[in-house]
């Protein structure tokens, strides 16, 4: 039997004694554990067991006994990365902690993600196994200041770049400028003898190697003696192969046949100069894919003006907390959200809600941490601080985003796994070919085939070419009011082939506007409102709302009502100003002997468009048709119309009635109306719409939204909705508007497209740089690639794939923002 193993784990949702004996005979059930005690007051587990138990299966087997295990997430900033091979290799650490469920490393952000079992692993031996993998990780800080991590890097790699360019320099044009230089060559020796050109560039290069090339063979030698190499070992080996053969042709040169007597100083420390610039471009790229982070996080002030204890105080943000009263100043930049209690103003909004028009700000008013107040001065109570904050959310959201793995990163990992040692052993080949087969002199063709594939095929742009592309698609989105809450979600928008709306406050506006008014002729159109917002004053109903909001919008105000009475199903009847006034369907006026005729055509056409129409009638007589409904929303049609241009189809579910549904079906050019649909019916409209296997995108915005969004293959929210539906959703429109549904389309359509052409670029590059390097084209052409153009060319792999990434900073919106709908009043415009 092997060894026992005590794994202790945090357990949750155990209250009481007999819990404790639940958890701890299911975990005893469990084949491989041989004891398990379990404590109420600090709700752990202590389970020792052998093998094949393991923390993965203790998780499982709490889960299935219903107390699951506290699993806990931890962000490290890992430093040192430089490949595909070392994200593996971090992995792999971390994974091997025991009670780590799941790890995730991101090469361009440097970061990784990590999903423990509380109790079973901690922070420190998290940090510790990155450590003995070779790294250097610590903690993310979300609440220090966001430092330009990789401005601070490329400054670095410049000085070492510099440096190692000015040594280099001569090397290469001491053994070079012959080639480049009729006469070169000659009238150097004149001056100096072999032997001496061969020790000044011995001096150079080592140099080269001690100073900025050193940390190749630090992280380099160490991982290849671990039998885990990467791109580092590439480069230690290549570099070290034509230094130390060089040194070998200066020092003791009898080892060596005379027509193999060739130094490669200048290939050594070259190498070392153009794997430095590539780094240095790649910093400075990756810097430019935070942009989006760093941008958000200037968004908050550093200080906000609080009042305590009657006086006005400036404090750092940190300090305010939720219910003081900050003072704002006009044009300052707002620090937390909050509830404004004092003035008036107009607030630009734009930064977090991609919406251009300042929105007015009044007494009731929310306002956001991050936005710009206009020219009036206002003052707020904090409701959320610190994290709790939108801004704050929007940047974690942002950030997990940017740091998701793609379903399509997967297969680049199993690759890149072997990648590097599949190189090795390909260069050893490329060696013993030439030394078997090789013209003379052998040894030198063999060194210079072998070193050159060893540097051509670093696999840095494979580890960057997903990473980069969803840091940048992810960022700019955000910049057009576009959160993917979920980075799975850029690829899985690519398959979707229907898009369902639901109808109210998704693609209506959500409340009942007037929207028609036709008196009958003789009536005054103000005095029959007057008449009719009078009797709805009384009612709380939205159509009645409706009517005297649209009636307050025109500067009516409603006279005193008497003999007010309801008649249930029907409508109402009053006395307003003397006249009998008459609200209702066309049953009640012939119930009351008024011929509803003249206007019965007019009140079909507006049922037939989806609206409520409702008859008035003044002392007797029929004076006019009103129509309430709940107005489609600005640009609704044009989304609808970008979507199918996409060759998508596009789908409506609402609970009305399915003549009123058909008839926004018909404004809109919706493809295919649900109708009648309960909220509990969502899902079950949704997977009925799924037949066939076609993915499905559902936008929706309300409570009865969420179980929708959950269950459809990409949830899209509305911002303006509630809390539920946002949690429940894959991506958040934060302006509200459904031009954020075209564009994130086209935002993951250009995410995707530009992933498949790093992909091509890094995986092609390899597969026909490789051969050439190993010297496929020597028997016909006599080319034997040289290290340096090799390593040149290597650079140049990662810079384009971190250039083409960048390309997705430009992405434009497919669609601009609707206008902002107009007021309660009539609405005839967008109805």
């Amino acid at each position: 039997m092997t060894d026992l193993t005590e794994t202790r784990v945090h357990v949750t949702g155990m209250s009481c004694a007999s819990c404790v004996g639940r958890v701890e005979r299911a975990l005893r059930a469990l084949p491989g554990v041989e004891t398990a005690e379990v404590n109420l007051a600090s709700e752990t587990a202590a389970v020792r067991h052998h093998a094949p138990m393991d923390v993965a299966g203790i998780v499982a087997g709490l889960q299935a006994a219903g107390y699951p295990a506290q699993q806990e997430t931890l962000t490290l900033e890992v430093t040192g990365m430089t490949c595909a091979s070392c994200v593996g290799r971090v992995e792999r650490a971390l994974q091997a902690v025991p009670g780590v469920t799941a790890a995730e490393v991101n090469l361009a952000s440097e970061t990784a993600q990590i999903t423990y079992v509380g109790g079973a692993a901690t922070a420190q031996s998290l940090i510790a196994a990155v450590k003995g993998a070779g790294y250097v990780a610590h903690e993310k800080d979300d609440a220090a200041p966001r430092v330009d991590r990789k401005a601070e890097e490329a400054e670095g790699l410049r000085h070492q770049l510099i440096y190692a360019a000015v040594l280099a320099g001569p090397v290469f044009v001491l053994e070079m400028g012959g080639h480049l230089i009729p006469g070169f060559h000659h009238a150097l020796m004149g001056l100096v003898s072999s032997q001496t050109l061969r020790l000044i560039e011995f001096v150079l290069t080592t140099l080269v190697l001690a100073g900025p090339g050193r940390a190749f063979y630090r992280l380099g030698f160490p991982a290849l003696f671990k039998a885990a190499p990467d791109m580092n070992s590439l480069v230690a080996l290549g570099t070290s192969a034509a230094y130390l053969y060089s040194v070998t042709v200066t020092f003791l040169p009898g080892l060596l046949p005379e027509a193999a007597r060739n130094v490669y100083f200048e290939a050594a420390a070259v190498i070392v100069v153009l794997i430095l610039l590539g780094r240095y471009l790649e910093a400075r790229a990756k810097g430019r894919t935070g942009a989006a982070i760093r941008k958000l996080a200037g968004l908050q002030p550093r200080t906000a003006r609080i009042l305590r204890d009657r006086e006005t105080v400036e404090v750092p943000i940190a300090e305010i907390v939720a219910g003081d009263l900050v003072v704002l100043r006009p044009g300052e930049r707002i620090a937390v959200d909050g509830t404004v209690t004092e003035g008036s103003s107009y607030v630009d909004e734009s930064m977090i809600t991609g919406e251009p028009v300042p929105v007015e700000k009044m007494p009731g008013a929310e306002v956001v941490g991050g936005t710009v107040n206009g020219t009036g001065a206002l003052t707020f109570r904090a409701t959320r601080v610190g994290s709790a904050t939108m801004l704050a959310q929007i940047i974690r959201l942002v950030e997990e985003a940017q740091g998701a793995r793609l379903p399509i990163q997967g297969l680049v990992n199993r690759i890149t796994l072997y990648f590097v040692p599949g190189v090795m052993a390909l260069a050893a080949l490329t060696v013993a070919l030439w030394l078997a087969f090789g013209p003379s002199p052998v040894l030198s063709h063999a060194l210079v085939a072998g070193v050159s594939v060893l540097i051509i095929a670093c696999p840095c742009a494979m580890g960057l070419a997903t990473p980069t592309s969803i840091m940048v698609g992810t960022g700019r989105a955000a910049e057009l009011g576009v959160l993917f809450r979920k980075g799975d979600a850029l690829q899985s928008l690519q398959s979707v082939g229907v898009v369902a709306f639901d109808k109210t406050g998704t693609l209506t506006l959500g409340h009942p506007v007037l929207t028609d008014l036709t008196p009958v002729a003789g009536h005054d159109e103000d005095i029959t409102l007057a008449r009719i917002a009078a009797v709805e004053v009384r009612s709380e109903h939205p159509i009645a709302q409706a009517i005297v909001a649209a009636a307050a919008e025109r500067g009516i105000t409603p006279d005193p009502v008497e003999h007010f009475e309801a008649l249930t199903g029907r409508g109402v009847r009053a006395v307003v100003a003397g006249d009998a006034v008459l609200l209702g369907n066309a049953r009640l006026m012939r119930d009351e002997n008024i011929d509803p005729a003249p206007l019965e055509a007019e009140a079909a056409r507006l049922g037939a468009e989806g609206k409520t129409p409702i008859f008035a009638a003044l002392s007797g007589q029929l004076a006019a048709v009103l129509a309430v409904s709940d107005p489609i929303k600005p640009g609704a049609a044009e989304v609808i119309a970008a979507l199918h241009g996409q060759g998508l189809k596009v789908a409506m579910i609402t609970g009305d009635s399915r003549a009123t549904a058909e008839a926004v079906a018909r404004k809109l050019g919706i493809d295919h109306p649900v109708a009648e649909v309960l909220p509990e019916g969502k899902v079950a409209a949704l997977k009925a719409l799924q037949e066939g296997g076609t993915p499905l995108a559902f936008v929706g915005d309300g409570i009865n939204d969420a179980p929708a969004l959950a269950s459809a293959d990409v949830g899209i929210a509305i911002g303006t909705g509630t809390d539920v539906a946002i949690e429940s959703a894959d991506v958040v429109l934060m302006s509200g508007d459904l031009a954020g549904v075209v564009n994130a389309f086209a935002v993951s359509h250009a995410t995707m497209a530009n992933i498949r052409q790093n992909l091509f670029w890094a995986f092609g590059y390899n597969a026909a740089l490789i051969p050439v390097a190993a010297g496929v084209l020597y028997p016909w052409n006599g080319v034997l690639l040289s290290p340096m153009l090799a390593a040149g060319a290597m650079a140049l792999s990662s810079v384009f794939v971190l250039s083409n990434a960048l390309r997705l900073r430009f992405v434009a919106a497919q669609m601009p923002e609707a206008k902002a709908p107009a007021g309660p009043g009539v609405q005839e415009a967008v109805a």
